[in-house]
Protein backbone atom coordinates (compact mmCIF):
# COMPACT_ATOMS: atom_id res chain seq x y z
CA UNK A 1 0.00 0.00 0.00
CA UNK A 2 0.85 3.44 -0.63
CA UNK A 3 2.48 4.83 3.16
CA UNK A 4 4.13 8.12 2.24
CA UNK A 5 4.01 11.10 -0.35
CA UNK A 6 6.37 13.89 -0.56
CA UNK A 7 6.13 16.49 -3.91
CA UNK A 8 8.56 18.98 -4.06
CA UNK A 9 8.52 21.64 -6.77
CA UNK A 10 5.85 20.55 -9.03
CA UNK A 11 3.38 22.51 -10.65
CA UNK A 12 1.23 24.39 -8.14
CA UNK A 13 3.18 23.09 -5.25
CA UNK A 14 5.98 24.16 -3.53
CA UNK A 15 6.38 21.71 -1.02
CA UNK A 16 3.86 18.62 0.39
CA UNK A 17 4.00 15.63 2.53
CA UNK A 18 1.00 12.99 3.03
CA UNK A 19 0.81 10.20 4.76
CA UNK A 20 -1.65 7.75 3.73
CA UNK A 21 -3.23 5.14 5.91
CA UNK A 22 -5.70 1.36 5.15
CA UNK A 23 -9.05 0.90 4.58
CA UNK A 24 -10.57 4.26 2.32
CA UNK A 25 -9.14 7.62 2.43
CA UNK A 26 -11.21 10.49 0.49
CA UNK A 27 -9.94 13.26 -0.80
CA UNK A 28 -11.87 16.28 -1.68
CA UNK A 29 -11.25 20.11 -2.59
CA UNK A 30 -12.79 22.51 -4.64
CA UNK A 31 -12.15 22.11 -8.45
CA UNK A 32 -9.00 23.66 -9.82
CA UNK A 33 -7.77 23.38 -6.00
CA UNK A 34 -5.11 20.61 -7.08
CA UNK A 35 -6.49 17.05 -6.67
CA UNK A 36 -5.23 16.56 -10.42
CA UNK A 37 -1.53 17.76 -9.76
CA UNK A 38 -1.45 15.27 -6.94
CA UNK A 39 -2.17 12.61 -9.51
CA UNK A 40 -0.09 14.21 -11.90
CA UNK A 41 2.62 14.04 -9.00
CA UNK A 42 2.28 9.86 -8.14
CA UNK A 43 2.18 9.05 -11.74
CA UNK A 44 5.66 10.40 -12.37
CA UNK A 45 7.05 8.38 -9.95
CA UNK A 46 5.21 5.43 -11.48
CA UNK A 47 7.16 5.75 -14.89
CA UNK A 48 4.81 8.38 -16.61
CA UNK A 49 7.09 10.64 -18.45
CA UNK A 50 8.12 14.28 -17.73
CA UNK A 51 9.91 17.26 -18.99
CA UNK A 52 10.72 20.78 -17.33
CA UNK A 53 7.46 22.59 -17.74
CA UNK A 54 6.01 20.44 -14.79
CA UNK A 55 9.01 23.11 -12.51
CA UNK A 56 6.99 24.85 -10.52
CA UNK A 57 10.15 26.82 -9.84
CA UNK A 58 12.39 26.78 -13.22
CA UNK A 59 15.68 26.92 -11.26
CA UNK A 60 15.34 24.15 -8.96
CA UNK A 61 14.68 20.65 -9.39
CA UNK A 62 11.33 18.37 -8.89
CA UNK A 63 11.49 15.95 -6.35
CA UNK A 64 8.79 12.96 -5.88
CA UNK A 65 8.71 10.46 -3.53
CA UNK A 66 6.69 7.88 -2.65
CA UNK A 67 6.91 5.08 -0.28
CA UNK A 68 4.90 1.34 -0.42
CA UNK A 69 4.76 -1.67 2.12
CA UNK A 70 5.37 -4.55 -0.47
CA UNK A 71 6.08 -7.24 2.19
CA UNK A 72 3.09 -9.22 1.47
CA UNK A 73 3.09 -9.22 -2.50
CA UNK A 74 5.57 -11.23 -4.18
CA UNK A 75 8.05 -9.23 -5.73
CA UNK A 76 11.54 -10.35 -4.58
CA UNK A 77 12.15 -12.30 -7.61
CA UNK A 78 11.20 -8.49 -9.33
CA UNK A 79 13.90 -6.71 -7.36
CA UNK A 80 16.28 -9.90 -8.20
CA UNK A 81 16.02 -9.70 -11.95
CA UNK A 82 16.51 -5.79 -12.11
CA UNK A 83 19.52 -5.81 -9.50
CA UNK A 84 17.76 -3.82 -6.71
CA UNK A 85 17.73 -4.15 -3.08
CA UNK A 86 14.92 -6.01 -1.83
CA UNK A 87 13.00 -3.90 1.17
CA UNK A 88 9.64 -4.45 2.81
CA UNK A 89 9.14 -0.92 2.50
CA UNK A 90 9.82 0.39 -1.37
CA UNK A 91 10.91 3.84 -2.04
CA UNK A 92 10.51 5.22 -5.57
CA UNK A 93 11.88 8.25 -6.32
CA UNK A 94 11.59 10.73 -8.95
CA UNK A 95 13.87 13.75 -9.88
CA UNK A 96 13.36 16.31 -13.01
CA UNK A 97 16.05 18.96 -13.46
CA UNK A 98 15.91 22.73 -14.64
CA UNK A 99 16.77 21.48 -17.79
CA UNK A 100 14.21 18.65 -18.08
CA UNK A 101 16.14 15.75 -17.44
CA UNK A 102 14.93 13.03 -15.29
CA UNK A 103 15.79 10.49 -13.09
CA UNK A 104 14.35 7.68 -11.33
CA UNK A 105 15.64 5.59 -8.33
CA UNK A 106 14.00 2.08 -6.45
CA UNK A 107 15.59 2.10 -3.05
CA UNK A 108 17.99 4.38 -3.99
CA UNK A 109 18.99 2.77 -6.93
CA UNK A 110 19.06 4.47 -10.42
CA UNK A 111 17.17 2.68 -12.99
CA UNK A 112 15.44 3.33 -16.39
CA UNK A 113 11.54 4.27 -16.70
CA UNK A 114 10.37 0.89 -17.67
CA UNK A 115 11.13 -0.74 -14.42
CA UNK A 116 9.85 2.04 -12.58
CA UNK A 117 6.52 1.79 -14.76
CA UNK A 118 6.87 -1.91 -14.13
CA UNK A 119 6.80 -1.91 -10.77
CA UNK A 120 4.23 0.91 -10.37
CA UNK A 121 1.81 -1.00 -12.31
CA UNK A 122 2.46 -4.08 -9.67
CA UNK A 123 1.54 -1.43 -7.40
CA UNK A 124 -0.80 1.09 -7.84
CA UNK A 125 -3.79 1.15 -9.84
CA UNK A 126 -4.75 4.66 -10.89
CA UNK A 127 -8.42 5.10 -12.01
CA UNK A 128 -9.03 8.35 -14.01
CA UNK A 129 -12.17 9.10 -15.68
CA UNK A 130 -10.98 8.45 -18.89
CA UNK A 131 -10.54 5.44 -17.93
CA UNK A 132 -13.80 4.20 -18.19
CA UNK A 133 -13.41 4.45 -22.13
CA UNK A 134 -11.43 1.09 -21.15
CA UNK A 135 -14.95 -0.60 -20.99
CA UNK A 136 -14.84 -0.58 -24.47
CA UNK A 137 -11.11 -2.12 -25.03
CA UNK A 138 -10.94 -5.76 -25.87
CA UNK A 139 -7.67 -6.14 -24.32
CA UNK A 140 -9.55 -4.43 -20.83
CA UNK A 141 -12.26 -6.72 -20.83
CA UNK A 142 -9.79 -9.93 -21.30
CA UNK A 143 -7.75 -8.50 -18.85
CA UNK A 144 -10.72 -8.05 -15.88
CA UNK A 145 -11.80 -11.80 -16.96
CA UNK A 146 -8.54 -13.37 -16.38
CA UNK A 147 -8.01 -11.55 -13.37
CA UNK A 148 -11.48 -12.55 -12.24
CA UNK A 149 -10.44 -16.23 -13.04
CA UNK A 150 -6.66 -16.59 -11.68
CA UNK A 151 -5.31 -16.86 -15.12
CA UNK A 152 -2.20 -14.94 -14.70
CA UNK A 153 0.20 -17.73 -14.22
CA UNK A 154 -1.02 -19.60 -17.24
CA UNK A 155 -1.37 -16.60 -19.39
CA UNK A 156 2.51 -16.58 -18.37
CA UNK A 157 3.05 -20.04 -19.90
CA UNK A 158 0.64 -19.52 -23.06
CA UNK A 159 2.98 -16.07 -23.59
CA UNK A 160 5.98 -17.94 -23.74
CA UNK A 161 4.85 -20.39 -25.99
CA UNK A 162 3.26 -17.71 -28.07
CA UNK A 163 6.73 -15.61 -28.24
CA UNK A 164 8.32 -19.04 -29.74
CA UNK A 165 5.36 -19.53 -32.20
CA UNK A 166 5.76 -15.61 -32.94
CA UNK A 167 9.22 -15.95 -33.81
CA UNK A 168 9.08 -19.42 -36.00
CA UNK A 169 6.45 -17.82 -38.04
CA UNK A 170 8.84 -14.52 -38.63
CA UNK A 171 11.45 -17.41 -39.51
CA UNK A 172 9.17 -18.92 -41.73
CA UNK A 173 7.84 -15.75 -43.29
CA UNK A 174 11.42 -14.89 -43.63
CA UNK A 175 12.71 -17.60 -45.02
CA UNK A 176 9.83 -18.18 -48.16
CA UNK A 177 10.61 -14.78 -48.56
CA UNK A 178 14.10 -15.10 -49.20
CA UNK A 179 13.85 -17.94 -50.89
CA UNK A 180 11.09 -16.26 -53.45
CA UNK A 181 13.77 -13.95 -54.29
CA UNK A 182 16.97 -16.24 -54.28
CA UNK A 183 15.50 -18.66 -56.74
CA UNK A 184 14.91 -15.90 -59.19
CA UNK A 185 18.58 -14.71 -58.39
CA UNK A 186 20.11 -18.49 -58.92
CA UNK A 187 21.09 -18.20 -62.14
CA UNK A 188 22.61 -14.81 -61.87
CA UNK A 189 24.52 -16.36 -58.65
CA UNK A 190 25.74 -19.37 -60.46
CA UNK A 191 27.13 -17.52 -63.32
CA UNK A 192 29.66 -15.26 -61.47
CA UNK A 193 30.59 -18.13 -59.98
CA UNK A 194 31.10 -20.34 -62.46
CA UNK A 195 33.42 -17.44 -64.12
CA UNK A 196 35.00 -16.70 -61.47
CA UNK A 197 35.82 -20.27 -60.65
CA UNK A 198 36.96 -20.87 -64.07
CA UNK A 199 39.68 -18.28 -63.56
CA UNK A 200 41.30 -20.48 -60.88
CA UNK A 201 42.34 -17.89 -58.98
CA UNK A 202 45.65 -18.09 -56.62
CA UNK A 203 46.70 -15.70 -53.55
CA UNK A 204 49.39 -13.44 -54.21
CA UNK A 205 49.21 -15.25 -58.38
CA UNK A 206 48.86 -10.91 -59.31
CA UNK A 207 52.66 -9.82 -57.84
CA UNK A 208 53.75 -12.80 -59.42
CA UNK A 209 52.39 -12.27 -62.69
CA UNK A 210 52.78 -8.57 -62.92
CA UNK A 211 56.82 -9.09 -61.82
CA UNK A 212 56.94 -11.69 -64.41
CA UNK A 213 55.58 -9.06 -67.22
CA UNK A 214 58.03 -6.44 -66.31
CA UNK A 215 60.83 -9.31 -67.28
CA UNK A 216 59.47 -10.35 -69.96
CA UNK A 217 58.79 -6.54 -71.51
CA UNK A 218 62.57 -5.94 -71.08
CA UNK A 219 64.50 -9.11 -71.85
CA UNK A 220 66.88 -7.38 -74.25
CA UNK A 221 67.69 -4.63 -72.04
CA UNK A 222 68.01 -7.41 -69.27
CA UNK A 223 70.49 -9.51 -70.93
CA UNK A 224 72.52 -6.32 -72.36
CA UNK A 225 73.36 -5.09 -68.87
CA UNK A 226 73.86 -8.94 -67.79
CA UNK A 227 76.76 -9.08 -70.74
CA UNK A 228 77.83 -5.80 -69.52
CA UNK A 229 78.51 -6.44 -66.38
CA UNK A 230 80.11 -9.99 -66.99
CA UNK A 231 82.68 -8.80 -69.67
CA UNK A 232 83.69 -6.02 -67.05
CA UNK A 233 84.09 -8.36 -64.36
CA UNK A 234 85.68 -11.25 -65.72
CA UNK A 235 85.53 -11.91 -70.02
CA UNK A 236 88.22 -8.41 -70.95
CA UNK A 237 91.81 -9.00 -70.43
CA UNK A 238 91.86 -6.40 -68.10
CA UNK A 239 88.71 -7.62 -66.14
CA UNK A 240 87.91 -6.75 -62.30
CA UNK A 241 88.58 -10.38 -61.69
CA UNK A 242 91.93 -10.57 -63.34
CA UNK A 243 93.14 -7.41 -62.11
CA UNK A 244 92.27 -8.60 -58.23
CA UNK A 245 93.99 -11.46 -58.89
CA UNK A 246 96.87 -9.76 -59.58
CA UNK A 247 96.94 -7.20 -56.57
CA UNK A 248 96.03 -10.77 -54.56
CA UNK A 249 99.41 -12.38 -55.63
CA UNK A 250 100.92 -9.24 -54.99
CA UNK A 251 99.94 -8.54 -51.76
CA UNK A 252 100.40 -12.66 -50.88
CA UNK A 253 104.44 -11.82 -51.68
CA UNK A 254 104.67 -8.40 -49.87
CA UNK A 255 104.12 -10.42 -46.38
CA UNK A 256 107.09 -12.24 -46.33
CA UNK A 257 109.01 -8.51 -46.04
CA UNK A 258 105.72 -6.57 -44.58
CA UNK A 259 103.95 -7.76 -42.17
CA UNK A 260 101.15 -5.04 -42.22
CA UNK A 261 100.23 -6.47 -45.99
CA UNK A 262 98.60 -10.41 -44.65
CA UNK A 263 95.44 -8.30 -43.79
CA UNK A 264 94.86 -7.00 -46.98
CA UNK A 265 96.02 -10.05 -49.05
CA UNK A 266 93.32 -11.19 -46.98
CA UNK A 267 90.74 -8.85 -47.86
CA UNK A 268 91.82 -8.99 -51.68
CA UNK A 269 91.33 -13.26 -51.12
CA UNK A 270 87.85 -12.83 -50.14
CA UNK A 271 87.04 -9.95 -52.52
CA UNK A 272 88.30 -11.90 -55.21
CA UNK A 273 85.94 -15.38 -54.85
CA UNK A 274 83.08 -12.97 -53.61
CA UNK A 275 83.08 -11.42 -57.17
CA UNK A 276 84.06 -14.54 -59.19
CA UNK A 277 81.05 -15.69 -57.68
CA UNK A 278 78.66 -13.08 -58.45
CA UNK A 279 80.30 -13.22 -62.17
CA UNK A 280 79.28 -16.63 -62.17
CA UNK A 281 76.27 -16.14 -61.00
CA UNK A 282 75.27 -13.55 -63.74
CA UNK A 283 76.49 -15.73 -66.48
CA UNK A 284 74.11 -17.96 -65.15
CA UNK A 285 71.00 -15.71 -64.80
CA UNK A 286 72.25 -14.74 -68.26
CA UNK A 287 71.86 -18.24 -70.02
CA UNK A 288 68.14 -17.77 -68.53
CA UNK A 289 66.73 -14.86 -69.62
CA UNK A 290 65.25 -15.03 -73.09
CA UNK A 291 61.96 -13.73 -74.19
CA UNK A 292 59.43 -16.38 -74.68
CA UNK A 293 56.58 -14.99 -76.71
CA UNK A 294 53.81 -17.70 -76.06
CA UNK A 295 55.02 -17.18 -72.11
CA UNK A 296 54.37 -13.37 -72.59
CA UNK A 297 50.86 -13.63 -74.05
CA UNK A 298 49.95 -16.15 -71.30
CA UNK A 299 50.83 -13.65 -68.78
CA UNK A 300 50.00 -10.82 -70.73
CA UNK A 301 46.21 -12.91 -70.57
CA UNK A 302 45.96 -13.85 -67.51
CA UNK A 303 46.33 -10.13 -65.93
CA UNK A 304 44.00 -9.15 -68.42
CA UNK A 305 41.43 -11.68 -67.19
CA UNK A 306 42.45 -10.58 -63.51
CA UNK A 307 42.18 -6.79 -64.00
CA UNK A 308 38.80 -7.30 -65.83
CA UNK A 309 37.30 -9.09 -63.14
CA UNK A 310 38.55 -6.66 -60.62
CA UNK A 311 36.89 -3.97 -62.79
CA UNK A 312 33.69 -5.97 -62.43
CA UNK A 313 33.63 -6.47 -59.06
CA UNK A 314 34.94 -3.19 -58.08
CA UNK A 315 37.89 -4.72 -55.98
CA UNK A 316 41.72 -3.90 -56.24
CA UNK A 317 42.97 -7.75 -55.30
CA UNK A 318 43.28 -11.15 -56.12
CA UNK A 319 42.02 -11.90 -52.75
CA UNK A 320 39.07 -10.11 -52.51
CA UNK A 321 37.46 -11.85 -55.72
CA UNK A 322 38.50 -15.17 -54.26
CA UNK A 323 36.15 -13.80 -51.31
CA UNK A 324 33.42 -12.96 -53.17
CA UNK A 325 33.88 -16.36 -55.23
CA UNK A 326 33.19 -17.60 -51.73
CA UNK A 327 29.75 -15.90 -50.63
CA UNK A 328 28.94 -16.83 -54.29
CA UNK A 329 29.62 -20.44 -53.95
CA UNK A 330 27.58 -19.89 -49.93
CA UNK A 331 24.38 -18.09 -51.50
CA UNK A 332 24.63 -20.80 -54.16
CA UNK A 333 24.61 -23.85 -51.37
CA UNK A 334 21.83 -21.64 -49.51
CA UNK A 335 19.41 -21.50 -52.17
CA UNK A 336 20.26 -25.52 -52.96
CA UNK A 337 19.12 -25.97 -49.02
CA UNK A 338 16.20 -23.86 -48.87
CA UNK A 339 14.16 -26.77 -49.28
CA UNK A 340 15.47 -28.77 -46.75
CA UNK A 341 15.66 -25.85 -44.28
CA UNK A 342 11.93 -24.63 -45.10
CA UNK A 343 10.60 -28.49 -44.50
CA UNK A 344 12.29 -28.39 -41.55
CA UNK A 345 11.43 -24.68 -40.23
CA UNK A 346 7.47 -25.62 -41.65
CA UNK A 347 7.73 -28.58 -39.16
CA UNK A 348 9.40 -27.14 -36.30
CA UNK A 349 6.32 -24.19 -36.76
CA UNK A 350 3.46 -26.72 -36.65
CA UNK A 351 4.05 -28.57 -34.11
CA UNK A 352 4.46 -25.24 -32.49
CA UNK A 353 1.34 -24.82 -33.49
CA UNK A 354 -0.35 -27.59 -32.05
CA UNK A 355 1.41 -26.96 -29.16
CA UNK A 356 -0.45 -23.42 -28.46
CA UNK A 357 -3.54 -24.29 -30.11
CA UNK A 358 -4.14 -26.38 -26.96
CA UNK A 359 -2.53 -23.67 -24.42
CA UNK A 360 -5.22 -21.00 -26.26
CA UNK A 361 -8.26 -23.37 -25.92
CA UNK A 362 -7.52 -24.94 -22.55
CA UNK A 363 -7.43 -21.00 -21.48
CA UNK A 364 -10.56 -20.08 -23.05
CA UNK A 365 -12.26 -22.65 -21.18
CA UNK A 366 -11.11 -21.26 -18.10
CA UNK A 367 -12.30 -18.07 -19.18
CA UNK A 368 -15.84 -18.94 -20.26
CA UNK A 369 -16.05 -20.80 -16.94
CA UNK A 370 -16.13 -17.49 -15.35
CA UNK A 371 -18.78 -15.68 -17.80
CA UNK A 372 -22.08 -16.57 -15.21
CA UNK A 373 -20.39 -15.70 -12.01
CA UNK A 374 -19.20 -12.57 -13.65
CA UNK A 375 -22.50 -11.34 -15.30
CA UNK A 376 -24.60 -12.47 -12.06
CA UNK A 377 -21.55 -9.83 -10.04
CA UNK A 378 -22.11 -7.42 -11.75
CA UNK A 379 -26.10 -7.21 -12.62
CA UNK A 380 -25.93 -7.60 -8.56
CA UNK A 381 -24.38 -4.55 -7.99
CA UNK A 382 -25.76 -2.77 -11.36
CA UNK A 383 -28.85 -3.37 -9.22
CA UNK A 384 -27.87 -1.78 -5.79
CA UNK A 385 -26.29 1.35 -7.76
CA UNK A 386 -29.81 1.98 -9.12
CA UNK A 387 -30.11 -0.14 -12.11
CA UNK A 388 -33.02 -2.69 -11.47
CA UNK A 389 -33.21 -3.53 -14.82
CA UNK A 390 -29.98 -3.42 -16.06
CA UNK A 391 -28.63 -6.28 -18.02
CA UNK A 392 -24.57 -7.22 -18.84
CA UNK A 393 -23.73 -10.31 -20.54
CA UNK A 394 -20.35 -11.35 -21.88
CA UNK A 395 -19.85 -12.52 -24.88
CA UNK A 396 -16.76 -14.48 -26.92
CA UNK A 397 -15.37 -15.12 -30.49
CA UNK A 398 -12.10 -16.33 -32.29
CA UNK A 399 -9.63 -14.43 -33.55
CA UNK A 400 -8.25 -15.53 -36.76
CA UNK A 401 -4.89 -16.25 -35.70
CA UNK A 402 -3.26 -16.25 -32.37
CA UNK A 403 -2.30 -13.38 -30.00
CA UNK A 404 -0.07 -12.50 -27.05
CA UNK A 405 -3.71 -13.21 -25.05
CA UNK A 406 -4.88 -16.48 -26.88
CA UNK A 407 -7.73 -16.42 -29.59
CA UNK A 408 -10.26 -15.66 -27.54
CA UNK A 409 -12.60 -11.74 -28.85
CA UNK A 410 -14.09 -10.70 -25.71
CA UNK A 411 -16.95 -8.43 -25.62
CA UNK A 412 -18.88 -6.60 -23.09
CA UNK A 413 -22.70 -6.40 -23.79
CA UNK A 414 -25.08 -3.87 -21.65
CA UNK A 415 -28.27 -2.55 -21.37
CA UNK A 416 -29.56 -0.28 -18.69
CA UNK A 417 -33.07 -0.47 -19.08
CA UNK A 418 -35.90 -2.98 -19.31
CA UNK A 419 -37.07 -4.18 -22.74
CA UNK A 420 -33.94 -2.31 -24.31
CA UNK A 421 -32.02 -4.17 -26.51
CA UNK A 422 -28.44 -5.46 -25.07
CA UNK A 423 -25.48 -3.54 -27.19
CA UNK A 424 -21.65 -2.89 -26.81
CA UNK A 425 -21.37 -0.84 -24.15
CA UNK A 426 -20.05 2.24 -26.39
CA UNK A 427 -23.41 2.30 -28.26
CA UNK A 428 -25.55 2.20 -25.06
CA UNK A 429 -24.23 3.44 -21.74
CA UNK A 430 -24.41 6.70 -20.39
CA UNK A 431 -21.75 8.71 -18.30
CA UNK A 432 -22.85 7.84 -15.10
CA UNK A 433 -23.92 4.50 -16.19
CA UNK A 434 -20.40 3.74 -17.40
CA UNK A 435 -19.17 4.95 -13.77
CA UNK A 436 -21.50 2.32 -12.11
CA UNK A 437 -20.38 -0.34 -14.19
CA UNK A 438 -16.52 0.25 -14.23
CA UNK A 439 -17.07 0.51 -10.07
CA UNK A 440 -18.49 -2.75 -10.47
CA UNK A 441 -16.17 -4.32 -12.25
CA UNK A 442 -12.95 -2.75 -9.98
CA UNK A 443 -15.13 -4.61 -6.77
CA UNK A 444 -15.92 -7.56 -8.78
CA UNK A 445 -11.49 -8.00 -9.12
CA UNK A 446 -10.35 -6.66 -5.79
CA UNK A 447 -10.73 -9.72 -4.08
CA UNK A 448 -9.03 -11.62 -7.52
CA UNK A 449 -6.20 -8.83 -8.49
CA UNK A 450 -2.71 -8.83 -6.81
CA UNK A 451 -2.92 -5.57 -6.66
CA UNK A 452 -2.03 -2.96 -3.27
CA UNK A 453 -3.64 0.20 -4.07
CA UNK A 454 -6.05 1.59 -6.22
CA UNK A 455 -7.24 5.53 -6.93
CA UNK A 456 -10.09 6.02 -7.81
CA UNK A 457 -10.43 9.64 -9.52
CA UNK A 458 -14.01 10.88 -9.41
CA UNK A 459 -15.34 7.70 -10.46
CA UNK A 460 -18.61 9.18 -9.37
CA UNK A 461 -19.55 11.53 -11.99
CA UNK A 462 -22.62 11.44 -13.15
CA UNK A 463 -24.41 10.05 -9.59
CA UNK A 464 -25.96 11.38 -6.69
CA UNK A 465 -27.86 11.14 -3.79
CA UNK A 466 -29.14 7.37 -2.58
CA UNK A 467 -26.44 6.41 -6.06
CA UNK A 468 -23.37 8.33 -4.82
CA UNK A 469 -24.06 6.31 -0.84
CA UNK A 470 -24.17 2.67 -2.52
CA UNK A 471 -21.12 3.40 -4.58
CA UNK A 472 -19.44 4.83 -1.49
CA UNK A 473 -20.39 1.62 0.15
CA UNK A 474 -18.71 -0.46 -2.50
CA UNK A 475 -15.61 1.23 -2.28
CA UNK A 476 -15.84 0.90 1.50
CA UNK A 477 -16.15 -2.90 1.17
CA UNK A 478 -13.34 -3.00 -1.57
CA UNK A 479 -10.91 -1.50 1.00
CA UNK A 480 -11.31 -4.71 3.19
CA UNK A 481 -8.86 -6.03 0.70
CA UNK A 482 -6.64 -3.30 -0.73
CA UNK A 483 -5.92 0.09 -0.04
CA UNK A 484 -8.57 2.35 -1.80
CA UNK A 485 -8.07 6.40 -2.60
CA UNK A 486 -10.99 8.31 -3.62
CA UNK A 487 -11.08 11.46 -5.07
CA UNK A 488 -14.75 12.70 -4.91
CA UNK A 489 -16.75 15.61 -4.96
CA UNK A 490 -19.83 13.61 -3.44
CA UNK A 491 -20.46 14.07 0.20
CA UNK A 492 -22.24 10.88 0.41
CA UNK A 493 -18.90 9.22 -1.12
CA UNK A 494 -16.74 11.35 1.24
CA UNK A 495 -18.63 10.13 4.21
CA UNK A 496 -17.65 6.46 3.81
CA UNK A 497 -13.78 7.36 4.41
CA UNK A 498 -12.02 5.93 7.11
CA UNK A 499 -9.30 9.24 6.64
CA UNK A 500 -10.63 12.29 5.01
CA UNK A 501 -7.71 14.40 3.24
CA UNK A 502 -8.75 18.40 1.80
CA UNK A 503 -6.84 19.62 -1.19
CA UNK A 504 -6.80 23.49 -1.81
CA UNK A 505 -5.21 26.78 -2.72
CA UNK A 506 -3.25 28.90 -0.92
CA UNK A 507 -2.99 32.67 -2.37
CA UNK A 508 -0.18 34.63 -1.61
CA UNK A 509 0.91 38.05 -3.17
CA UNK A 510 2.62 36.59 -5.91
CA UNK A 511 2.30 33.17 -6.17
CA UNK A 512 -0.37 30.23 -5.56
CA UNK A 513 0.10 27.36 -3.90
CA UNK A 514 -1.24 24.03 -3.58
CA UNK A 515 -1.45 22.57 -0.25
CA UNK A 516 -2.99 19.07 1.18
CA UNK A 517 -4.26 18.69 5.36
CA UNK A 518 -5.73 15.39 6.89
CA UNK A 519 -8.63 16.60 8.70
CA UNK A 520 -9.95 15.81 12.30
CA UNK A 521 -13.21 14.45 13.34
CA UNK A 522 -14.79 18.55 13.43
CA UNK A 523 -13.05 19.56 10.34
CA UNK A 524 -14.30 16.66 8.35
CA UNK A 525 -18.06 17.30 9.17
CA UNK A 526 -17.59 21.10 8.27
CA UNK A 527 -16.16 19.92 4.82
CA UNK A 528 -18.72 17.20 4.38
CA UNK A 529 -21.52 19.93 5.43
CA UNK A 530 -19.97 22.47 2.91
CA UNK A 531 -20.21 20.09 0.18
CA UNK A 532 -23.76 19.71 0.47
CA UNK A 533 -24.94 23.04 0.88
CA UNK A 534 -21.42 25.40 -0.17
CA UNK A 535 -19.97 27.83 2.03
CA UNK A 536 -23.11 29.57 3.29
CA UNK A 537 -23.15 26.63 6.19
CA UNK A 538 -26.53 25.81 7.13
CA UNK A 539 -27.77 23.99 10.48
CA UNK A 540 -29.37 21.61 8.02
CA UNK A 541 -26.34 20.92 6.35
CA UNK A 542 -24.54 20.40 9.00
CA UNK A 543 -27.33 17.95 10.30
CA UNK A 544 -26.88 15.92 7.18
CA UNK A 545 -23.18 15.63 7.05
CA UNK A 546 -23.76 13.87 10.83
CA UNK A 547 -25.95 11.74 9.80
CA UNK A 548 -24.03 10.83 6.46
CA UNK A 549 -20.87 10.45 8.87
CA UNK A 550 -22.95 8.24 11.64
CA UNK A 551 -24.31 6.06 8.53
Amino acid sequence: MLNYLSVKNYALIDSLEIEFNKGLSIITGETGAGKSILLGALSLILGQRADGSVLKNKDLKCVIEGSFSIAAYQLEEFFKQNEIDFEPTAVLRREINPAGKSRAFINDTPVNLNVLNDLGFKLLDIHSQHQNLNLNDSGFQLNIIDTFAGNVDFLDLYKVQYQEYFNLKKKLETLIADASRSKDDFEYFQFQFDELEKAKLLENEQDVLENEQITLNHTGEIQRNLGIIFNLLSENEESVISGLNESYKAANQTTAYLADMAGFAERLESTYIEIKDIALEIEKMASHIHFDPDRSSFVNERLNLIYTLQKKHKVSTVTELIAIRKDFYDRINDIESFDERLKALQDAFEKQKVKLEDLAEKLSKKRKKTFSDIEKYVIEHLKALGMPNAAFQITADYHSDFTANGKDKINFLFSANKNSEIQNISKVASGGEISRLMLSIKSLISKSAALPSIIFDEIDTGVSGEIAYKMGSIMLHMSEFMQVISITHLPQVAAKGNTHYKVYKEEGTNHTTTRIIKLNDEERLLEIAKMLSGENLSQQALENAKVLLSK
